[in-house]
């Protein structure tokens, strides 16, 4: 009986052995493909992570050489690398960015493209990284109906001859193209101002104006807006019905605006091609979208005309936007620190 107990017993321990065997070499290569498995992955991860840092650092170059506003600057240094010298008009800049500084509390300033959109593009860019709303009057109204009204309602055909800046495009579709104008500023304007987060404001801004095509449809729906109220105040000028603001008088008063369609083919046309937008344009501009635009025109230094307003009577209720100039062409935008 001992004998078969001894028997059981040794092939029992023999079974287990050789079984511990099997799953002891199954183990090791189970281990050893996991390692293989975690090595490979933890490589791919490495390169992929690699390969994302890459991708991201080239889309933030990339986006940062086509912004048409510029991350800040400090106001003095930009002051001493563009005026260098001890001409006398480098040393009337300098005076002029130093008096900035010191009275006006601007310390930094955000460089603007140098094109002909120049104006237009540093008023809206304001506009929408602080989240300024419509003006009351595009509430009661749809923008999008403008070019419509214009062209059926009032009978404006001529604004087939309407050029979208360096796109000197007219024809029969140009209504077609100012519609598509109204609508990209109807959009991406309603969209930021209702961002409230301010740093998701300004990337959104930054990725809307470095864009071209979809930056010039902006400002080519501004100029419309300008053409369209041209056209309103002219008509009741005509009619007499009611009373229009002091600048669509003086608008009317040069030779070379004398009605709309002079307006639209004389100035208009050119924004954004051959030539910028003029005081008296500057003064539509803060009244159509009912800003305050503080101007600091250091080629004026020392003369009243140094700080103007446009326009000059507004209402208290308007936000403030400035800019900054030194040759009544191109315009940056200053940055206030108290």
């Amino acid at each position: 009986g001992r004998h078969e107990v001894w028997s059981w017993t040794t092939a029992t321990k023999e079974s287990l052995c050789l079984m511990w065997q099997k799953v002891k070499v199954q183990l090791m290569l189970s281990m050893s493909f996991l390692t293989t498995v975690f090595w490979y992955c933890r490589r791919l991860y490495s390169f992929l992570a690699q390969l994302l840092k890459r991708w991201s650092n080239f889309l933030q170059r990339k986006l940062i050489r086509n912004l048409s506003v510029l991350p800040e600057v400090d106001l003095l240094g930009y002051s001493v690398r563009e005026w260098k010298g001890e001409t006398k008009q480098a040393k009337h800049m300098r005076e002029a960015y130093e008096e900035l500084f010191r009275r006006c509390h601007i310390k930094y300033l955000r460089q603007v493209k140098r094109d002909n959109y120049s104006v237009v593009r540093a008023v809206l860019f304001q506009i929408f990284s602080q989240g300024i709303p419509f003006p009351s009057w595009m509430k009661e109204r749809d923008i999008l109906k403008l070019p419509e009204k214009l062209l059926y309602s009032q009978g404006c055909n001529w604004i087939q001859q309407y050029s979208f800046g360096p796109e000197r495009y007219t024809g029969p579709n140009a209504f077609g193209k100012l519609r598509k104008c109204m609508e990209a500023l109807k959009t991406n304007w309603a969209e930021i101002s209702a961002t409230r987060d301010h740093e998701e404001r300004g990337n959104m801004c930054n990725i809307l104006f470095s864009d071209e095509s979809k930056e010039y449809k902006l400002y080519e729906a501004v100029k419309f807006i300008m053409l369209y109220e041209v056209v309103e105040a002219y008509e009741q000028i005509k009619s007499r019905q009611e009373h229009v603001h002091n600048l669509f008088s003086l608008l009317f008063a040069r030779d070379s605006s004398s009605d709309p369609l002079s307006f639209m083919m004389n100035h208009l046309n050119s924004i954004g091609d051959s030539i910028c937008l003029d005081q008296v344009e500057l003064f539509l501009l803060g009244y159509l979208l009912q800003v305050k635009i503080r101007v600091y025109r250091l080629h004026r230094f020392n003369t009243e005309e140094f700080q103007v307003n446009y326009p000059d009577e507004y209402r208290r209720e308007w936000n403030e936007i400035s800019l900054l100039t030194e040759d009544d062409h191109y315009y940056h935008i200053p940055l206030f620190r108290t």
